[in-house]
């Protein structure tokens, strides 16, 4: 306990003042002459014992009285928890701020990092001299480190930038409570200055950063809110494409979410693509009505794009109060369609009739939209057909080959490309298949034949990590294979290093199989896919209303053709890596938002650019060698949807962090004022003892007039006989 006035307790020794009052002010007995002396004596001592009581309460309620007011004047405080001193001591303290996107909110002219920034500011100028000041931010994992003085930690503080890529604030706190053990003055306070996100606070993190502040002792936790309580805002989603790399002939296909936090009210967001001067051209508008809490989704779609890069965005029409979450960037790369070979034994065009259906259909081809350029090739010709021109190969029902045959489909697959085989009833004998040339494709040797008459066997999709398989999360529901039954399939011996399932039967066996050659790939189906109805087949799976099939043979064909591989939308701070040509060049130039230019020195061996600096959100060039046959590339970067979350973390989320520690919330200057004076000195007992003093006040004047009042009645009638 502490004193702010300690020579006024001193005037706790007037309670003697009641005691000496009390022995001089004593009533003297006065003699009076009774007959019946026997009963006035009993009366007397009844009434002796009585005003003693009566006294004795009246002297300890006025001495209470006394002391209670010295008490007060000498204003003590208790410290519940933290270091004990007085609010001049030197502190270490660590200013914690949030940068993330979300903090350009604006509410009266102001954003909320400039708010923080200003209580910030101020609470530099409070602080005790000599004091310990470290400023951090979340916008990355550097090791803070104590300012060299007051100037230098309030310099820090004013070039505080949102980040797009800024860290959970919950690990800043953390990095916080190190560099606080680092100090040696006792007394450490630790100022969070947020919007309170609920982003700023992931679950996840809790343990991580609870166990940094359990062993830090004597730390005083200050988290002020510079938020919003009922933020207002129209927010766009995560931006999902039909695919990064496309075929001139099929369209580009956009969709996100326009979302609403506390307001209603109709939004048009529309799409623009740059032109070859990057100029933005309008290109669709949808619109949306939306209510608070309310999210809808919007679909784009975008033909006619000519071979080559496309960016473009998609934007909310008006202003808000959060502008960073109303646009998202995009880039896509429009390429010749795909060439696909297909050999199969003779008569090639019936083995092939399902697959080239399904990549190209008739309608398509006749209306120029089909993405693939399907071939077809006998399989005993392939050892002559120049592979060079094509970006995939499936083969269909191989019976045994040249050894020439399997080289060429291995150098094929290293080389960088795609290729499929799809085993049927032609695999014989076993000892061709595995011999040390097929071997150079398959995944492993081949075992048995399996045989499953019953009908109850299926491919089993459930896993839809894959890339061929994520088509089928969007379709939603069961995929209903059991209307596409396998009869008969090929079971592998023990698979290879590397080798693994994509699609598996409900028996738990491998139906299709990956194996990576070189930079390539190799996928095997273990039952064919060129069956007819009536040929006694293997599988039902292209027959009938086979749409499940047409969507796995075009997300295959679409990953053989290594479109999957080619990622050209980023996410702020994440590593961009861009193919550049077999001789790279010694340098290109990036040029991006915000007037960027920045040369890139390619990596020869991995023939690649990695770039690292494309932070800001908006769409990004790379060139070299000039507009006419030079290398041009692009993408784009957005900020993630976490960013920008706007919904507020409760007290015992946020406090959950700190734990064992209890943490002191703050918005005004008033409130921080007061919360930093209870943490510093403690809490003031002076209303309390106030309180404490109209009571024993009260309580001895309402006593004193009813003792007296009788004594004066008394009196009164004894002298009236």
């Amino acid at each position: 306990m502490t004193f702010v006035n300690l020579s006024l307790l001193a005037g706790s020794a007037l309670v003697v003042v009641p005691i000496v009052l009390h022995l001089v002010m004593r009533r003297k007995p006065k003699l009076m002459e009774f007959p019946a002396l026997r009963f006035v004596r009993k009366r007397h001592e009844t009434n002796q014992r009585r005003m003693k009581l009566r006294h004795l309460l009246l002297l300890l309620l006025r001495m209470g009285v006394i002391a209670l007011l010295a008490f007060a004047l000498a204003r003590p405080s208790m410290q519940f928890s933290g270091a004990i001193g007085s609010q001049e001591a030197p502190v270490a303290a660590a200013f914690v701020v949030d940068v993330a996107e979300r903090m350009n909110y604006k509410r009266d002219n102001q954003t909320r990092l400039q708010a923080a920034k200003e209580l910030a500011g101020w609470l530099l100028s409070q602080l005790p001299a000599e004091s310990e000041i470290a400023v951090l931010d979340a916008r990355s994992l550097e090791a803070g480190v104590f300012q060299s003085d007051r100037g230098a930690a309030k310099s820090r503080l004013e070039r505080l930038e949102a980040a797009p890529n800024a860290q959970p604030l919950a690990v800043a706190a953390a990095e916080a409570a190190r560099l606080l053990k680092t100090s040696r003055l006792e007394r450490k306070e630790l100022y969070v200055l947020t919007d309170r996100s609920r982003g700023a606070w992931p679950e996840a993190k809790t343990s991580d950063v609870a166990a940094k502040f359990a062993d830090l002792p004597g730390v005083t936790i200050y988290v002020l809110d510079v938020g919003v309580k009922d933020p207002a805002d129209f927010a766009l989603g995560e931006l999902r494409l039909s695919g990064n790399v496309l075929s001139q002939r099929s369209a580009l296909k956009l969709r996100t979410e326009i979302a609403s936090q506390g307001i209603s009210g109709a939004r048009s967001v529309e799409l623009h693509l740059l032109d070859k001067d990057g100029v933005p051209q309008k290109r669709g508008a949808e619109s949306a009505e939306l209510k608070p809490g309310e999210a809808k989704a919007l679909d784009f779609r975008v033909g006619a794009l000519d071979v080559g890069v496309h960016q473009g965005y998609v934007k909310i029409v008006g202003q808000d109060a959060l502008p960073d979450d109303d646009a998202r960037y995009f880039t896509v790369e429009v390429r010749p369609p795909w060439r696909v070979l297909i050999a199969a034994p003779n008569p090639t065009d019936e083995y092939a009739v399902f697959l080239a259906e399904a990549l190209a259909p008739a309608a398509f081809r006749k209306q120029g939209q089909a993405r693939f350029d399907c071939e077809t090739a006998a399989w005993n010709e392939l050892g002559k057909k120049d592979l060079k021109d094509y970006s995939a190969v499936f083969v269909l029902d191989p019976d045994p080959a040249e050894p020439t045959v399997w080289q060429k489909l291995a150098d094929f697959a290293a080389d960088g490309h795609g290729v499929a085989v799809c085993l049927g009833r032609n695999a014989r004998p076993l000892d061709s298949f595995n011999a040390s040339a097929a071997q150079q494709v398959l995944p492993g040797k081949l075992l048995r034949q399996v045989p499953r008459r019953e009908g109850d066997l299926r491919f089993d999709t459930r896993n839809l990590q894959h890339p061929v398989l994520r088509a089928f999360g969007e379709v939603g529901g069961t995929i209903p294979w059991d209307m596409f039954p396998v009869f008969r399939y090929w079971e592998f011996d023990a698979l290879k290093s590397g080798s693994s399932a994509i699609v598996s039967y409900n028996d738990g066996r491998p139906a299709i199989i990956e194996r990576p050659i070189g930079s390539g790939r190799v996928v095997i189906l273990t039952t064919p896919i060129s069956d007819r109805p009536n040929q006694s087949p293997w599988n039902l799976l292209p027959t009938g209303d086979a749409w499940p099939f047409v969507i796995l043979m075009n997300q295959l064909t679409t990953y053989l053709v290594g479109n999957n591989d080619e990622p050209l939308n980023f996410s702020s701070g994440q590593l961009v890596t861009l193919p550049v040509e077999s001789e790279p060049r010694p340098s290109y130039l990036m040029t991006g938002p915000g007037k960027i230019s920045l040369p890139v020195t390619p990596d020869a061996q991995l023939r690649q650019l990695t770039i690292a600096s494309a932070e800001l959100p908006g769409n990004y060039r790379v060139r070299a060698g000039g507009t006419e046959g030079g290398f041009d590339r692009g993408f784009s970067v957005n900020i993630t949807a976490e960013q920008t979350r706007l919904d507020r973390a409760d007290d015992k989320q946020i406090g959950a962090f700190f734990a064992p520690h209890s943490v002191r919330f703050a918005q005004t200057r008033e409130q921080v004022d007061r919360e930093i004076s209870v943490g510093r000195v403690g809490r003031e007992l002076y209303p309390a003892l106030i309180l404490a003093l109209v009571a024993f006040l009260a309580l001895e004047s309402l006593i004193a007039n009813r003792f007296y009042a009788k004594d004066v009645a008394q009196e009164s009638k004894s002298s009236n006989p």
